[in-house]
């Protein structure tokens, strides 16, 4: 299949949110040199590490491709052109009716075992974010290079103006003696290095003064990235989220409704409200834990506790990660669906909503 509504690929990498777009093909021009991209690719077939992954909202004309009913999906584009990537490329959705067949007939691409596999932990995010994915191959047995989880260009550029006014009260603190305008630029030079993909020992110094081994400090700075990226995520989308779970409670389908589905309706409404807002709660909960250690070091003065932080790090992001992702996508398909002039919805997709919508915040909040 040829992706038509992809006029250029390239704009993905330009614009393209983390959550949304895994482009294997920048990481393959930027590192497909390096003995760490051979040596622990994230597929073992070469065409898979050149394409995009894409978390997709499924058309109306897509819903028949899979087994049983879904809003979204993962899809896997593989450029006409690895040169000129306004010609688009073929796709295939994960999962889709004889996705393994299609993968040969459409691609001409026989994937290994481990790669099917690895396509299916993929699908099973409700984000690419690089911090969920990195944990959930790692789940999955993989031992992949880190070159594969980085952020977009476009999300670098959209965070940094956020991460520079986190980050400014560190750079204060050990620069107090300096011009406002040297800390700027102290500021702006930390900034680059947290976003960036390097193994954190440009900023080693840090790391001497919480007592952090070279190894857990390349760890603590890549989740210090997490805890940021997260906090900069939920600023506008937990915000939303109370918006379209009070917009859930009152949603009336167009048509009439038998007894069984005015019922799941009634109390899919309450149900689905009460769970996420109280996953936003907990994602605000655990992005307090990451404040009170940062404060504790900037303000007291006291790195003790944002070095435990940081070590205790990977276990807390990754269902912060989960969380804002589910909510996320609930955000996102709603506004979507429901924008001004879009159809009213009928009975039969307002329930296949509100299934998807549980199961994607099944496990992820703290009250049923």
């Amino acid at each position: 299949m040829s992706d038509r509504s992809i006029r250029n690929l390239a704009n993905l990498q330009a614009f393209g949110s983390t959550s949304r777009v895994l482009n294997l093909l920048a990481v393959w021009r930027r590192h497909g040199r390096t003995d760490e991209w051979r040596d622990k690719p994230l597929f073992q077939t070469p065409a898979l590490n050149q394409g995009l992954i894409i978390k997709h909202r499924l058309r109306r004309d897509e819903v028949d491709l899979f087994h049983t009913w879904r809003q979204s999906a993962t899809k896997v584009i593989l450029p006409l052109d690895l040169d000129d990537l306004r010609l688009g490329g073929r796709f295939i959705f994960i999962g889709q009716r004889n996705f393994d067949r299609a993968l040969r007939e459409y691609f001409g691409v026989s994937v290994v075992d481990q790669d099917l596999e690895t396509l299916r932990l993929i699908d099973q995010l409700p984000s690419l974010d690089p911090f969920l994915l990195r944990e959930q191959v790692k789940r999955g047995g993989l031992d992949v290079a880190r070159c594969y989880f980085e952020l977009t260009e476009g999300d670098m550029k959209r965070m940094f103006g956020f991460v520079e006014s986190q980050i400014a009260p560190l750079v204060a603190m050990s620069m107090k003696t300096e011009a406002s305008r040297g800390q700027a630029r102290a500021t702006a030079n930390l900034v680059s290095k947290i976003l960036s993909n390097n193994d954190g020992a440009a900023m080693q110094p840090l790391g001497d003064t919480l007592q952090l081994a070279p190894e857990q400090y390349a760890e603590g700075v890549f989740c210090w990235k997490g805890f940021l990226y997260y906090k900069w995520s939920a600023a506008t989308v937990l915000k939303e989220a109370r918006a379209v779970a009070d917009a859930i409670a009152t949603m009336q389908p167009a048509g009439p409704l038998d007894t069984e589905s005015r019922l799941y309706i009634e109390r899919g409404r309450q149900v689905l409200r009460r769970k996420i807002l109280s996953t936003c709660e907990t994602a605000i909960e655990a992005l307090k834990v990451y404040d009170r250690a940062y404060a504790s070091l900037t303000q007291d003065g006291r790195p003790t506790a944002f070095r435990e932080f940081l070590l205790d790090a990977p276990r807390m992001f990754t269902r912060l990660g989960e969380q804002v992702g589910a909510v996320r996508h609930i955000v996102s398909f709603w506004n979507f669906r429901f924008a001004p002039g879009a159809p009213r919805v009928s009975v039969e997709e307002l329930i296949d909503i509100f299934m998807d919508f549980e199961t994607s915040l099944a496990s992820r909040d703290t009250a049923a």
